[in-house]
Parts: C-alpha cells; structure tokens; sequence
C-alpha cells in the first residue's frame, strides 16, 4: 500500500469524527522536507461548506491518528483545507457536493452548458430543475462565481 492511501486510511475516521469526509491526500516531497495535504469535506448528502471549527476538530485528529501511527515515518508538515470553488468537478460526489451552485459544464462534444445545478438523479446531473444533463457528456465542471445568489 502506498502512502498516501495508508494516510487516507488513517484520516478517514479521524476525519468522521469531526463530521467530515477525506476527500483527497497528497504527499509531497522537497528536499528532506515533506508536507501531507489532506482535503476534507461535508459527507456527499450534505449542503454548505465545513466550518473552520471542524475543520480544526479534523485537523487534531487526522494529526493524531497519523502521529500514533508513525506515518509517515519522517518529519512532515500537516495541511487540512477544503477543495474549495476551484476543484474541478470530474466525479458524481463532486456534483452532489455542488448542489444549489451555478455551475459550468464542458461537455465532450464542445458546448458549454451553465446553470443553477439543483440535483444529481442517477447519472444526469438537473440544472436549474429541469434540464438534464448525462454525467457521461461531462468532461469536466467548474463551480461559477454567484454574487446574484448570494
């Protein structure tokens, strides 16, 4: 097992016990200095944002779980954040968590489509409550500013 899956393992409770989800872990390596990116979110069926106070809640625990585990075995720098509103929207999960967003999708046969994305139905993604749109015909998503909505 690599080890950005054996952290992922390891953060994956640490995280639910703040109400978050891993989203994502990244290592990186300069020099003999490494730092371990964990990306954490709401459960996919949730709306919002994660607080800064689970955010930190998750950070402690994620730290703990990897400090007790010695992994890594080296010196790292820990970092937990949010995808925030520039994660490419590539998987379903990405979708679901991007519900009530204005969005913008670049579908495979060139064309942009915009709109509010209002729910994920099996595999078609329905903006602004009615269109449908096949997750398969999505190359990627982009969350789109909304100073409107707000």
């Amino acid at each position: 097992m690599d080890i950005e899956n054996r952290i992922a393992d390891l953060a994956g409770p640490a995280a639910q016990s703040a109400g978050l989800i891993v989203d994502s872990v990244e290592v990186n390596k300069s020099g003999s200095s490494q730092s371990v990116v964990v990306t954490v979110d709401l459960p996919n069926d949730e709306l919002g944002s994660a607080s800064l106070d689970s955010i930190a809640a998750a950070s402690r625990a994620i730290g703990k779980a990897l400090d007790e585990a010695n992994v890594p075995e080296t010196a790292y720098t820990l970092e937990v954040g949010t995808p925030g509103l520039s994660r490419p929207l590539t998987e379903r999960r990405h979708f679901l968590r991007a519900r009530t967003r204005l969005v913008a999708l670049d579908l495979n046969d060139g064309s942009i489509v915009k709109g509010r994305l209002t729910d994920v139905e099996g595999d078609d993604i329905v903006l602004d409550a009615e269109r449908r749109v096949p997750l398969a015909t999505v190359v990627v998503g982009s969350i789109e500013l909304d100073f409107k909505g707000l």
